[in-house]
């Protein structure tokens, strides 16, 4: 269990702090929706949890099978519904990933990357396009 105490901040801003590390972050609304997009939006942050969870895990997998990811990157893109209700309707998460396509444990990390918790938390009409770029 992790315990994180969230304040708001007036003006669409919301400030949440992490209890176990008390590591803060903000949140603002985009201009999109009345805010000031100076800060992540809380959608931001779901694109940003799949992104980074996916990565963490295949780094997990890597590091008990002595695979050296490099400077494996990743870019998330997240798109949001035209027609009410406002929701994510797609997130797409390219890796940039330094090994060759050909690489041994290729399977083993895409689908470690795709067994996080976070993409298997997501409700299923959000649309997860996942794509494995191996450039090494």
């Amino acid at each position: 269990m992790v315990e994180i105490s969230i304040k708001y901040l007036g003006d669409l801003r919301c400030e949440a702090t992490h209890g176990p590390s008390g590591t803060t972050l903000l949140t603002d609304e985009p201009v999109d929706n009345e805010g000031r997009g100076e800060a992540f939006s809380p959608t931001d942050l779901t694109a940003t949890s799949l992104g980074t969870c996916m990565l963490t895990i295949m780094g997990i997998v890597a590091r008990r099978h002595s695979v050296d990811l490099g400077e494996t990157n990743v870019k998330a893109v997240k798109h949001m519904s035209t027609e009410p209700p406002r929701r994510i309707a797609k997130l797409e998460i390219v890796f940039t990933i330094p090994l060759p396509s050909d690489h041994p444990q290729r399977k083993l990390l895409e689908a470690a990357a795709k067994g996080c918790p976070v993409h298997l938390s997501l409700h299923p009409d959000v649309v997860q396009d996942i794509r494995f770029d191996w450039v090494g």
